[in-house]
């Protein structure tokens, strides 16, 4: 498949081990290195498999785990009354800053909402019916859809791995416009749903990456309203073309 999407407006390796911390429910400062670098391996194959475009520091990333994973399997030095430093400490202490960095981003953007909110308040009255505030929607990130997409995948049962796929007359350009159909057709679509009447993994991978660039191009919203709830697809274009896409 030589069409890749490029990840600019996806998240990096920090996201990605903050996303697994959250999903494991462990402690921040005390990281089960062992399970995190498994399942951020596991993660990386399936997002290199499904054509995305990864950046050198995810592999950087994938070999300082391995690095720790290692020591922590060695035992103790006795050294006297010195203390041997715990070899995830620096990883954490990146953790907890990107951590804060985007608790503090996000803060910023609430604020600048709130204010943009109260300056149009005004003209409230005049927004189209149906337009929905954001409140109690969940944005989901590119490592939430790709766990969707292993659990659909799964769901199927398909026969060989991920790797052997058949070549296909199939577009990404193709399943854009099939999505962008179905959401003229309906207001709101599950995520799951888009992938029920595939039989081929080659077919379920294009279809991804069509979701991966409608997002990019800001044409589609995925959300959830509520925490590990069913992922929703919307328009944010009425008017969005196919031959709005390039490449």
């Amino acid at each position: 498949m030589s069409y890749k999407v490029k990840l600019d407006i996806f998240e990096g390796p920090l996201d990605l081990l903050l996303y697994l911390i959250r999903k494991n429910e462990v402690d921040i400062y005390d990281i089960p290195i062992a399970t995190i670098t498994e399942q951020y391996l596991e993660y990386l194959d399936l997002m290199t498999v499904l054509n995305l475009d990864i950046a050198g520091e995810y592999l950087v990333m994938a070999a300082t785990l391995t690095k720790i994973k290692s020591k922590m399997l060695l035992p103790p030095i006795e050294d006297g009354d010195e203390e041997e430093e715990d070899p995830r400490a620096e990883l954490m202490e990146h953790l907890l800053e990107y951590q804060h960095y985007k608790e503090v981003a996000f803060q910023l953007k609430s604020r600048e909402l709130l204010e943009k909110d109260i300056f149009t308040r005004i003209q409230a009255e005049e927004q189209v019916a149906g337009d929905d505030s954001d409140g109690g929607i969940i944005e989901v990130s590119l490592f939430d859809l790709v766990d969707a997409l292993r659990k659909v995948i799964e769901k199927k049962d398909l026969p060989g791995n991920l790797m052997e796929v058949n070549i296909e007359r199939i577009s990404v350009k193709d399943k854009i416009s099939e999505i962008v159909i179905l959401l003229k057709e309906k207001q709101e679509i599950i995520f799951q749903s888009v992938f029920d009447a595939l039989t081929t993994k080659y077919e379920i991978i294009v279809t991804f990456l069509a979701v991966l660039e409608l997002m990019k191009l800001r044409a589609i919203k995925v959300f959830q309203v509520q925490p590990h709830g069913e992922i929703r697809i919307v328009a944010l274009k009425t008017d969005f073309s196919v031959e709005d896409v390039s490449y």
